[in-house]
This record gives C-alpha cells, structure tokens and sequence, in this order.
C-alpha cells in the first residue's frame, strides 16, 4: 500500500474512526504541534551527550504518542477509543515529569535571567523543543476554550514538560563548561 491515498488533496484529513475534518481544524493543529514535539525531541535525544537525558526524552517521545492519539479522536469517539484499548494522557505520566523537574532542580542548575539558546548542540535542541512544546500548548489550550478538549491533564502535562526541557537545556549548558 502506498503512502499516497490522495485523500489529503482537497484539505481534508481523517480523526481517528475517520472522522473527516479539515487539515487546519484545531485539533488537527493540535496533534500537529504535537507531532512536531515529537520530532523536535528525537532531535534533542539525538543531540544530548548525556545517556539518562537520551532515555528520559525516549520515554516522553513514548508519552507523547499516547497525547497524540488522545488528541486525534474527536470528543464523541473516545469512549470507543478507550474501549479499543488506547491509553490516555493521566496525572502519573504528570507526576514522572514533576520528579524530573524537581531532582534537576534539587542539583541547583543554573538558571538565572533569559537563556539565549546555542550554547551547545545539546542545550539548543532542547530549547527548540521547549519552544515547539510552548506552541503545542497553545493550540491544545484552543481546543479546551472551544470546549473541544475533556481530559485537562494534557495541558498539565505539556506545561511540565515545558518546563523539564527548559531545565535540561540549562542543565546541558552547565555540564559542557
């Protein structure tokens, strides 16, 4: 089977259950920005010279796959989408990032004033990751204030997330001096 359905040609694509929906529906955007998260931290994983943060970020990548499909199912089909089995965003995939953030920052890692990404590689990545999850954030609080968005904790957990990636780009800058 080829890639090329050409379903997509007249803007149109398909929710989880096919439920067809613009291609700049918000939650498309959404699980977009998510997507783009995703891809945004395997560059980021790829770039850290440090393995425990390789395998943290692995880990959240696996996370974030659970958002997005979360996300790609429209409000009436998830009831179907938990029966099928899928697993949704929870407050301990929350709770993980909340003892990351609180061990790094329990290392007094520096973090005073704006950063100004670039300093290495490693750090840079984790700060566009940052950025991209920022934006992420945005459209998944779009659908929540068009009442589009049940389950809250994906914005809890994306605000974290936010602010772990945040805190490993400054933890990477103090490693490499």
């Amino acid at each position: 089977m080829s890639i090329v359905t050409k379903r997509g040609d007249q803007g149109k694509t398909a929710l989880m259950y096919n439920r067809s929906v613009s291609k700049c529906h918000p939650r498309v955007e959404a699980y977009g920005a998510v997507d783009e998260l995703t891809a945004a931290m395997g560059l980021a994983r790829a770039a850290a010279a440090d393995d425990c943060v390789r395998r943290h970020l692995r880990s959240i990548q696996d996370d974030l796959v659970v958002l997005m499909g979360e996300l790609a199912t429209a409000i009436d089909d998830l009831p179907r989408y938990v029966n099928d089995g899928y697993k949704l965003v929870t407050a301990d995939m929350t709770a993980r990032l909340s003892g990351l953030v609180e061990e790094i920052e329990a290392a007094a890692v520096p973090a005073k004033g704006w950063a100004l990404p670039g300093a290495n590689a490693s750090s840079a990545a984790l700060d566009v990751a940052r950025t991209v999850c920022r934006r992420a954030e945005r459209r998944v609080c779009s659908l929540q204030e068009a009442d589009q968005l049940r389950n809250a904790e994906i914005l809890v957990y994306l605000n974290r997330l936010s602010d772990l990636l945040w805190l490993l780009a400054r933890r990477s800058e103090a490693k490499a001096e």
